[in-house]
């Protein structure tokens, strides 16, 4: 199984992240702290600068992006507090968080591969697919030939593991 780095105590609030995943956690935080909130800042005060504030919609967008941006902020020093680092796995015959998997729908002609990540750094455009989607859920645990059936929203399919890597 994957080796599992623990940077906190309390597995209810865990975050399964890699390395380089927790690193974008990082840079986007460190961004919003100095960036975000001085854009907001400067937005605010020049919305301000406009006088009367109960109808001033511009001052009413900024105030909403300071809530999104401080939002923001707390979801991710959240989940950076909370992290456990996903490292390479020593048996790569198994898919695990980590592992790029092929994988073939039976009524389908062509190969998927996706990459199975922790939920926070889940980007179905770039195929990483979080361990708790229907079909990272399914094939956690298995291994090269075998088959699974995958119960999701658009129906249930059954899929073969191709390769694990």
């Amino acid at each position: 199984m994957a080796k599992i780095t623990n940077t906190t105590t309390d597995d209810k609030e865990q975050v399964l992240i890699t390395k380089s995943g927790l690193e974008k956690l990082k840079i986007e935080l460190k961004e919003l702290k100095t960036i975000g909130r001085k854009e907001v800042s400067e937005r605010l005060a020049e919305a301000i600068s406009y006088g009367d504030l109960s109808e001033n919609s511009e001052y009413d967008e900024a105030k909403n992006q300071q809530a999104f941006i401080e939002g923001r902020i707390l979801e991710l020093e959240s989940q950076v507090k909370n992290a456990k680092i996903i490292e390479e796995s020593v048996d790569k015959g198994i898919v695990q968080i980590g592992s790029t998997v092929g994988l073939k729908r039976l009524d389908e002609k062509e190969k998927h591969e996706y990459t199975i990540v922790g939920s926070t750094e889940a980007d179905p455009i770039m195929r990483k697919i979080s361990n708790e989607s229907p079909v990272g859920a399914a094939i956690l645990g298995k291994k090269k030939k075998d088959k699974v059936k995958i119960i999701a929203p658009g129906g249930t399919f059954t899929y073969e593991i191709l390769e694990v890597k």
